[in-house]
C-alpha cells in the first residue's frame, strides 16, 4: 500500500502547529513497499530485454499543445485533469497525463522514427488531478512500451504475448484477464460514429448528463461509462466490430488467430474503445476483478495515425501502458513477486509468409519457456535474409536464428554465429535449446 500523510505534527522538534503534508493523491513509496516496486520493475527489464526494447527517458514536462493534439481536445484528460500552467516566458506547459504522446515526440524531434523500426519502452511518473481513489492517483507510475515502423498483426501479437510472459513471470497470470477489439480506420469509425450518435438520440432522455455532453464531442466514449444505469442502453447500441472496413478485419482475425495458437485466452470486448483519441485497429486491455472497480492493470494498442498528426512523417506504431500501483497492489494482495535484469542472445529470423511468421512466433515462445534467462529477439515486419541478418548484427545477438519453409518441414531451425569463426549448421529443438541454454551459461558467468 501507499502511504497516507499524517494528520498534524511537530516536525524535528520544530514550532509548526501542523506538519506540511503531501499533496494530495501523491503519496510516498516508503521502504517496506519498495522491494514490489523494484521486483516489478526487475521482471519488466528482463522481458523488455528479452523481446529487444531499448530503454528511452523523457522529460516530465511537455508543451500543453503535444497532449492536446495527440490525447484531442474532448477527452476528459484534456478538458479536466491535466496539471497546466505558464512558465516565466509565457509558455504553457504540463505535467505529461501519459507517455506516447512525448516518446512519438522525443522519436520525431532525434530522428528514430522514419524508415526504422523502433522497439521502445519507459518508466516514470505521470500525473492527472482527477479524485484520488483506490489503484488511481494524481501522480502515478506507468511502464510503457512503443513500437514504431511495423504494421502487421504479428507485432500486435508479439506485444500481447510479451504481456502475458509478465504475468507468468510476476505469478499473477491468474488474476487477470485478456481483452480485445479492433476499432478500425478512422474512415470506418467516422461511419460507425453516425450510426452510433443516431442510436443514442433516439435514448437521449435516458443519457446521464456525461453521456450527452460527449454524444456531440466523443460519442464513443459513451460506450465505456461505468455508470450502471447507462450499461442497457449501450448493451443494445450497434457494434464497431461490425462494422469493420476489410483490412482492419483482415487484420483483427489475423491477430486472432495468432493469440489461439499460442494458447492465448482472450475475450473479445465489443465496448472496448480506450480513452484516447488516437488509437485505431487493434486495442486491448489486461483487466483484474481483485482491486474493485479500477480493474485495468495494462492496456494499449495500434495507434499509425499520430506520428504523421505530431508532425513526422506517416508511421505504423503499437503500444501499451501499464499502471505500476495497480500492479504493486496485486503483487501485495497476493503475496507474490520476482526480480531480473537482461538483454540479447539470439535473432531469430522469419523467411516466408504468414505460416512462417506464425510458426517462427510460437517456436520463440517455446525457446523462451524452455531456457531461462534467453533474450531472443524474434523478427516481425517482413523481408529479405539479407536485410534480416543486417538487423540480427545490429542487435549484437551471438546467433542468428533462420526459419524458414525447409526449416519448418525439416523440423529444424538454422543457427549462424555472428562473433565466431564457426560453420552455420541446422539443429532440431531439442539440440537448439541445449545450444541456447549453454550461451546463456556462458554469458552469466561473464558478467
Amino acid at each position: 500500500m501507499l502511504s497516507a500523510p499524517a494528520e498534524s505534527g511537530k516536525v524535528n522538534g520544530g514550532n509548526l502547529s501542523k506538519a506540511i503534508q503531501a499533496v494530495r493523491g501523491m503519496n510516498d513509496i516508503l521502504p517496506d513497499q519498495t522491494p514490489y516496486w523494484q521486483q516489478i520493475e526487475g521482471a519488466v527489464r528482463d522481458i523488455l530485454a528479452a523481446y529487444g526494447y531499448g530503454e528511452i527517458r523523457m522529460p516530465i514536462v511537455e508543451r500543453t499543445e503535444l497532449f492536446a493534439r495527440s490525447i484531442g481536445e474532448v477527452t476528459d484528460i484534456v478538458e479536466k485533469e491535466m496539471y497546466t500552467f505558464t512558465d516565466r516566458n509565457g509558455d504553457s506547459l504540463t505535467l505529461r497525463p501519459e507517455g506516447t504522446a512525448g516518446c512519438v515526440r522525443a522519436g520525431i524531434e532525434n530522428g528514430l522514427l522514419y524508415n526504422q523500426v523502433q522497439r521502445l519502452w519507459y518508466l516514470g511518473p505521470m500525473f492527472r488531478h482527477e479524485r484520488p481513489q483506490k489503484g488511481r492517483y494524481r501522480q502515478f507510475h506507468q511502464i510503457g512500451a512503443e513500437v514504431f515502423g511495423l504494421e502487421g498483426p504479428d507485432v500486435d501479437a508479439e506485444l500481447i504475448l510479451m504481456t502475458g510472459r509478465l504475468w507468468r513471470q510476476l505469478g499473477i497470470a491468474d488474476l487477470v484477464e485478456l481483452q480485445i477489439n479492433s476499432l478500425g480506420t478512422a474512415a470506418a469509425r467516422a461511419a460507425y460514429r453516425d450510426r452510433l450518435v443516431d442510436y443514442l438520440k433516439e435514448h437521449h432522455a435516458a443519457l446521464d448528463e456525461d453521456s450527452r455532453r460527449r454524444l456531440e464531442t466523443n460519442p464513443l466514449r459513451i460506450l465505456d461509462s461505468k455508470n450502471p444505469d447507462m450499461q442497457p442502453i449501450i448493451g443494445q447500441a450497434p457494434l464497431l466490430i461490425d462494422h469493420l472496413d476489410p483490412e482492419s478485419r483482415a487484420h483483427f482475425d489475423r491477430l486472432v488467430a495468432v493469440l489461439e495458437a499460442a494458447g492465448l485466452r482472450y475475450t473479445l470486448n465489443p465496448r472496448l474503445v480506450r480513452g484516447l483519441d488516437y488509437y485505431g485497429r487493434t486495442v486491448f486491455e489486461w483487466v483484474t476483478d481483485a482491486l474493485g472497480a479500477q480493474g485495468t492493470v495494462c492496456a494499449g494498442g495500434r495507434y499509425d495515425g499520430l506520428v504523421e498528426h505530431l508532425g513526422g512523417r506517416a508511421t505504423p506504431a503499437v503500444g501499451f501502458a501499464m499502471g505500476l500501483e495497480r500492479l504493486v497492489a496485486l503483487m501485495e494482495s497476493a503475496e507474490r513477486a520476482r526480480p531480473a535484469d537482461v538483454a540479447p542472445h539470439a535473432y531469430l529470423a522469419l523467411l516466408g509468409g504468414d505460416t512462417v511468421q506464425q510458426d517462427g512466433l510460437l517456436l520463440a515462445e517455446r525457446l523462451r519457456d524452455r531456457v531461462p534467462g534467453l533474450r531472443l529477439l524474434t523478427h516481425c515486419g517482413g523481408g529479405g535474409l539479407k536485410a534480416q541478418l543486417k538487423r540480427a548484427d545490429r542487435s549484437g545477438a551471438a546467433l542468428a536464428l533462420l526459419l524458414g519453409e525447409n526449416e519448418i518441414a525439416r523440423g529444424e531451425v538454422g543457427v549462424k554465429y555472428l562473433r565466431e569463426d564457426h560453420d552455420q549448421e541446422s539443429l532440431g529443438e531439442d539440440a537448439l535449446c541445449r545450444c541456447l541454454a549453454a550461451l546463456v551459461d556462458g554469458s552469466a558467468a561473464g558478467h
